[in-house]
């Protein structure tokens, strides 16, 4: 409730100072550099309509509205000075250049003059509105709703530091215990349960942080926790030993927070994920109307290859593990699973003649397109799986479940390097350039991707 009604606030407070900013500038403009005459005409008017929206634009792709909890006040103007010389530069470039003036002298004074009005009259409301959002989280009401994890005299002892914090942004809503319940622990907060029953407190209890409370060395104990927690909507944060206080990767930004690393689970700044999700839907838009008279091509080579459907739909596993259909052209005779869940292979007998071809140069993916306009795949990411594979794979190595974090694509960096796995060793090969990929990525390195797919069918060399 409060994250909601605060974007709207800072919706409204950043539209009525970029119009007044706006405004501002352009009748000082008018009366003190051009020394002319102010009149409210329709050049006005259209100004104080469409550059708001422009700014709030800019706001956006900036990420300033994506969790507003999360913001703090030197944050806050970091975001607020970078859009501001991003945004003035474009105006100026845009709507004040082509003026015609007596002395060029005159722009300096313009380009500066909208700089510092804006950007004065933005931070001055922001700085009161991420006031107020900071005094009422750190006031205890509105902390992050936290859960703990462990329940040794590690968990004991951090739970005391916490708790006696001046600034305590956390709302330690119960624990679970990795090695029974602690009755030392249990005395202060909620047992919630144990690690079989984390993905359903972490709904029910509406969890926006994880404090892991067992020591960074338990390599096998944190990687299977953290493979099962959502990381793209809850921070997690974890002890760490001396050799990572050492190696600097305990990264403070609160002098009066606990002594905790915070997982970075994001290596994609906001802004590219906004524009990720703007090409996915451009390019597949384009990519459905150029290929339709491929695609009935396709359809009737498909039909005339075996009996059976054009399309084959089978369920997959998605962003945050939610399950949706993906399409495909068909490529193996009907009833190719009737024995149950089977991986393809190269000479697979249930392949159709058409089949091998189209899996070759994967003409059989393109239908996907129509996955990516619906949301549920984006042109790359980690390939999606089925859920019977799945369970097989997290036996043997939990971080499998990191790529279900983010969208699954048409292509991928392990689809590039292995194309269709014959068996769950080569998932597992594969899964570890799409786990780079995850760490790394880009829009560059989708690019990348993208360019090395496409070499891919035209040469023919895909498996």
């Amino acid at each position: 409730m409060l994250k909601n009604l605060a974007v709207l606030i800072l919706l409204i407070a950043d539209w009525l100072t970029a119009a007044i900013s706006w405004s501002a500038f352009y009748y000082l403009r008018k009366t003190t550099i051009e020394h002319q005459e102010f009149h409210v005409n329709d050049t006005f008017y259209l100004g104080v309509v469409l550059v708001p929206i422009a700014w709030i634009l800019l706001y956006y792709l900036q990420g300033t509205y994506h969790d507003i909890k999360r913001l703090y006040r030197f944050k806050l103007f970091n975001l607020t000075f970078i859009a501001t010389i991003i945004g003035s530069t474009l105006i100026f470039f845009i709507l004040i250049l082509d003026d015609i003036i007596s002395d060029y002298q005159l722009y300096y004074k313009s380009y500066f003059m909208l700089l510092g009005i804006h950007f004065l009259t933005v931070f001055l409301l922001r700085y009161v509105f991420i006031t107020v959002v900071v005094k009422r989280i750190q006031s205890g009401k509105y902390g992050f709703r936290t859960l703990l994890i462990g329940g040794s005299d590690k968990a004991v002892e951090l739970y005391n530091e916490i708790s006696k914090l001046p600034k305590n942004v956390n709302k330690i809503v119960g624990f679970i215990n990795i090695n029974g319940v602690d009755k030392h622990l249990q005395d202060r907060i909620p047992y919630l349960g144990n690690l079989n029953d984390i993905e359903q407190i972490l709904v029910n209890e509406k969890i926006e942080e994880v404090i892991i409370a067992i020591e960074s060395k338990e390599h096998d104990k944190l990687r299977s926790i953290i493979s099962r927690i959502q990381w793209g909507t809850i921070n997690i944060k974890i002890l760490p030993d001396m050799y990572d206080i050492l190696s600097g990767s305990v990264k403070m930004t609160n002098i009066f927070g606990a002594l905790l690393i915070q997982l970075d689970n994001e290596s994609m700044p906001f802004w590219q994920q906004a524009l990720k999700r703007f090409i996915d839907v451009f390019v597949s838009t384009i990519a459905i109307i150029i290929l339709l008279p491929f695609y009935l091509i396709m359809a009737i080579a498909v039909k005339i290859s075996s009996p059976g459907p054009v399309f084959f739909f089978q369920d997959r596993i998605g962003l945050n593990g939610e399950v949706f259909k993906i399409i495909k052209f068909r490529t193996m005779y009907v009833d190719a699973e009737k024995l149950g869940p089977q991986l393809s292979s190269t000479d697979d007998p249930r392949i159709t003649k058409i089949g091998k071809y189209m899996r070759k140069l994967r003409l059989d993916e393109f239908p996907q397109f129509l996955n990516v306009l619906k949301g549920d795949m984006s042109l790359v990411g980690p390939r999606p799986e089925r859920q019977f594979y799945i369970d097989q794979i997290v036996k043997i190595e939990p971080q499998f479940l990191h790529l279900t974090k983010v969208r699954p694509g048409i292509t991928s960096w392990g689809q590039v390097k292995y194309g269709y796995a014959e068996n769950v060793e080569q998932m597992l090969q594969r899964m570890k350039y799409d786990l780079l990929y995850m760490r790394n990525r880009t829009l560059a390195l989708d690019f990348k991707i993208m360019f090395y797919t496409i070499i891919i069918i035209f040469r023919a060399k895909g498996k």
